[in-house]
């Protein structure tokens, strides 16, 4: 008996009714590749042949003629499975014509019939993909498909995306939009960019998931739009500011631009539309229920910096709530407790608090910026004085820095820090000193909330205008707070937790703007002083902080809604007096490939 082949396969004999013998069941796993590749040999030599596809090559210039068989046609490509089968008049035609398809095309695609196999370059792919796409060889479709998303770059992804939705792949046009949503600015400066309609502009720049830095940046996309076709394009102005989330310009941006956008100067009712806007702002009115903000497809993490337990910690970490993991990220430089967080433009800054050590106290004036693409702190320049249990808040890109104490001083003074020119100007002081302060902003208006004068713990609020830059006094809580937690949410202002001047507290209490008034809502479940909050996604988040006997690690959601509150996980370790904030997820690259403090490579 010949041995068996060396080909892989599987035998299985069973017995057979009782029979001596049995069955034999034997594969051959490579039987259709080899098949096929002597299908494709026939091919070559032309023999046994039952097809031959006439593919037009354009005026002037003889037909390509491929020589086939209709079995393997068909079995590659639904459309010719139709045409040979479905009793079509192609299907007892010897010499078959094409159209539509350049002939190095439908070869390429034929090749792909016999060996499963295809190669395609960028200046081929756009067209291999149409003709897959014409004849329904999906395999195909999808290696185009994947290869385009590989090549996606500012200056094609436009062009992708409406090569993508004319021939009917909605995959690959929902990723070529979803990158044109994530590089908006660089996208926005490609010649694609000025070669859309007005309505295609519309519906882009309408979209929320536009990942921009800051609202001017869509602004100034449209009208550099406009200004590539000045004569045609300008009676569109209107519809795209419309379009432009311009409630969440600052008012010193619309300001310059109704003085020196040359755009804008003829246009009368677009200059109306945003002095309307500009009034709002300055009025403090809250931005329409219709206008939301953008929301990229960026998972916004809470970021929680520095802190103290036993002494100051230079610890960064980031939670991402919708997941509930934590990443460690590169420490601060110096270790920081009592100190204010905040983001702006994707940027998160630690600003002032103190470094408590066995080797001394040690307030700070210094604000540090955290790069989630970098991974890394940077300097900036200092405040005029340290601030320790400072609060903090950004209105129009500034971060004001509110109180705080300086050894046995207690601050009313505030002075506010502008990133781009890396400089801080001083403004009107507190009606009265505070440390230990909450501040929030809600309608570009600055809250400062209890805290300590040196004497008293508070139960006072006050109120800063940046057009008249001027404090006033708001309707006092109804609880003493020092060291609580306060954020904005829904118009309204949150006031957490907080030392009374006897215990810890967990009460929360609530401020309208429109009836001055404070009213309580739920309870914390932990009491706790000290304590980092933020804002995500219509919810309250509190961090850590200190019950009178212990450095909490919990972590508390509030949800409007329901008034209530539920625990949603726990920090690394317990901790008070953490700087928080919320942006953008730091380089994955960085944090998972580099390591801390090297550079990213993304």
């Amino acid at each position: 008996m010949s041995s068996p082949p060396s080909a892989e396969c599987a035998a299985e004999v069973t017995p057979c009714g009782g029979v001596p013998g049995g069955s034999l069941r034997y594969r051959v796993a490579e039987h259709p590749g080899a098949a096929l590749a002597a299908m494709n040999q026939l091919r070559g030599q032309r023999l046994l042949c039952d097809v031959t596809l006439r593919v037009a090559h354009g005026p002037g210039r003889p037909p390509a003629l491929l020589p086939a068989h209709k079995l393997v046609l068909a079995a590659a490509s639904p459309v010719f499975r139709a045409m040979f089968t479905a009793g079509l008049r192609e299907g007892g035609m010897e010499v078959v014509p094409i159209e539509g398809v350049h002939p190095r095309v439908m070869e390429r695609l034929v090749d792909f019939a016999y060996t499963a196999s295809i190669s395609v370059g960028e200046k081929c792919v756009l067209q291999v993909m149409n003709g897959a796409v014409m004849y329904q060889m999906d395999s195909v479709v999808r290696a185009c498909s994947d290869f385009l998303v590989q090549q996606l770059h500012p200056s094609n992804a436009i062009g992708i995306a409406a090569f993508a939705e004319d021939i009917g792949c909605l995959d690959l046009h929902q990723k070529a939009r979803e990158y044109i949503y994530m590089n908006f600015p660089e996208v926005s400066k490609q010649e694609e960019f000025f070669n859309l309609s007005h309505c295609q502009l519309v519906t882009l720049i309408s979209r929320d998931e536009l990942n921009v830095r800051c609202e001017s940046e869509v602004f100034h996309a449209c009208i550099n739009w406009v200004k590539h076709d000045c004569p045609n394009r300008r009676p569109y102005v209107q519809a795209l500011l419309r379009a432009v989330r311009c409630h969440s310009l600052t008012p010193r941006f619309l300001q310059a631009q109704l003085q020196k956008c040359e755009i804008l100067r003829s246009d009368s009712r677009s200059k109306d539309y945003l002095a309307q806007i500009f009034q709002d702002l300055t009025l403090h009115k809250p931005t329409p229920p219709d206008v939301p903000g953008r929301t990229p497809k960026v998972d916004q993490l809470i970021y929680a910096a520095g802190g103290y337990f036993r002494q100051s910690l230079s610890f960064l970490e980031a939670f991402n709530p919708r997941d509930g993991s934590w990443l460690r990220l590169a420490d601060l430089e110096v270790p920081r407790s009592g100190l204010g967080g905040c983001a702006v433009g994707g940027l998160f800054y630690a600003v002032g608090g103190r470094n408590n050590s066995p080797d001394g106290n040690t307030d700070s004036a210094a604000i540090d910026c955290y790069n989630p693409m970098t991974n890394r702190w940077s300097p900036c320049a200092p405040m005029s004085v340290p601030r320790n249990r400072i609060g903090v808040g950004v209105i129009d890109g500034f971060i004001y820095a509110v109180g705080g104490s300086h050894g046995c001083l207690h601050h009313s003074s505030v002075e506010r820090y502008d990133p781009e020119r890396d400089e801080w100007q001083g403004v009107s002081p507190l009606l009265t000193p505070r440390i230990g302060v909450g501040v929030a902003v809600l309608n570009r208006l600055l809250y400062a909330v209890g805290g300590f004068d040196g004497g008293t713990r508070l139960r006072s609020a006050e109120r800063y205008h940046p057009e008249s830059d001027a404090w006033r006094a708001i309707a006092p809580m109804g609880s003493v707070r020092s060291g609580a937690g306060v954020c904005a949410l829904d118009n309204c202002i949150y006031a957490m937790g907080g030392y009374d001047g006897s215990a810890q507290l967990s009460s929360a209490e609530r401020y309208r703007v429109d009836s001055d008034s404070w009213s309580p809502v739920a309870p914390m479940r932990h009491r706790r002083s000290a304590l980092g909050v933020t804002v995500h996604q219509g919810r309250i988040y509190v961090l850590g902080g200190y019950d009178g006997h212990t450095f909490l690690d919990s972590v508390e959601c509030y949800d409007p809604a329901t008034d209530a509150w539920t625990e949603v996980t726990r920090m690394t370790s317990g901790r008070s007096g953490v700087g928080v904030a919320i942006t953008m997820e730091p380089c994955r690259k960085q944090i998972d490939g580099a390591g801390a403090g090297a550079d990213c490579p993304c």
